[in-house]
């Protein structure tokens, strides 16, 4: 009995000598957990800011379907459905009452007003639907880009005002190949909301997109020895916006068909726009 008397008192020692090194641990997993909650909280709360298009995302696979019109392979917007759809009125609802404080980063601002430029030029044209062209709207003393197309945060917008004071400003050239004035000769409307976490990639594939279609964006007569470069008038009207990225053409190079990349670095080319086709990208 006294032999079994130390050994008891090693079992205790040893016992606590355990606990004394697994408080430690305890408090470094509580840490971690609370951090990591901490974390989570700070990210919902960031990604609340920024406006849910989760119901223009699915307008979008709902009513745009590629297509052919005069010729052209585009994403084409069914505007007769589109205009009685529930769900577009109350987007127009959310928007008018989301208040614009809440968007704090780059990406948040400029996906958001290129959803913004999207949603208000399809309801420029089905609120005057039916016509022929966007550009029908408006009138002889204003133009269509010159009235309001709808409300952010109670205050009325035109498509200018969007493209000209807002996204121009934010200094991306790929914004260009993204918004879509509703005519066939425009980028085509992409069948996904863009996001901030997506943008990146959301916008080079627009711009490749874009660059492929031999009948509104970019062909080059390769074949010749002084290649002839056509191009949108997109990349005309706003080439002061690309001089920062070294011009038009050492922009999109990263963007055009391989095969096209070789007549870019042709110092002989020769360059011309393509005929712009404002007819309606829908029926």
């Amino acid at each position: 009995m006294f032999q079994l008397f130390p050994n008891t008192m090693k079992i205790t020692e040893s016992n606590h000598s355990i606990s004394r090194h697994t408080i430690p641990l305890t408090i470094v997993l509580k840490f971690i957990f609370i951090s990591t909650f901490f974390l989570f909280l700070a990210f919902s709360s960031t990604h609340a800011n920024a406006f849910q298009f989760s119901d223009w995302d699915m307008i979008l696979k709902k009513h745009v379907k590629p297509d052919l019109i005069d010729g052209v392979s585009l994403n084409t917007v069914d505007y007769g459905k589109l205009k009685l759809d529930p769900i577009f009125h109350q987007l127009e609802n959310n928007l008018n009452s989301f208040p614009l404080s809440k968007l704090r980063t780059n990406k948040e601002k400029l996906s958001f007003w290129i959803n913004v430029y999207n949603i208000f030029a399809v309801k420029v044209v089905t609120d005057n639907y039916p016509l022929e062209s966007i550009k029908d709207v408006g009138g002889l003393f204003k133009s269509v880009w010159k009235i309001k197309a709808g409300s952010i945060d109670s205050k009325q917008y035109t498509l200018d005002e969007i493209e000209h004071q807002i996204l121009r400003k934010m200094g991306d050239p790929r914004i260009h190949t993204a918004i879509v004035c509703a005519s066939i000769s425009c980028p085509d409307l992409a069948t996904e909301a863009y996001t901030p976490e997506k943008l990146d990639e959301q916008l080079d594939k627009q711009m490749k997109v874009f660059l492929s279609n031999p009948s509104k964006g970019m062909r080059i007569d390769a074949k010749r020895k002084h290649p002839n470069i056509h191009l949108s008038l997109i990349f005309d009207w706003f080439k002061e916006d690309f001089k920062s990225n070294g011009g038009v053409l050492k922009f999109i190079k990263p963007y055009v068909l391989p095969k096209y990349k070789q007549a870019l670095n042709n110092p002989d080319h020769s360059i011309s726009y393509m005929h712009y086709n404002w007819s309606l990208n829908g029926n």
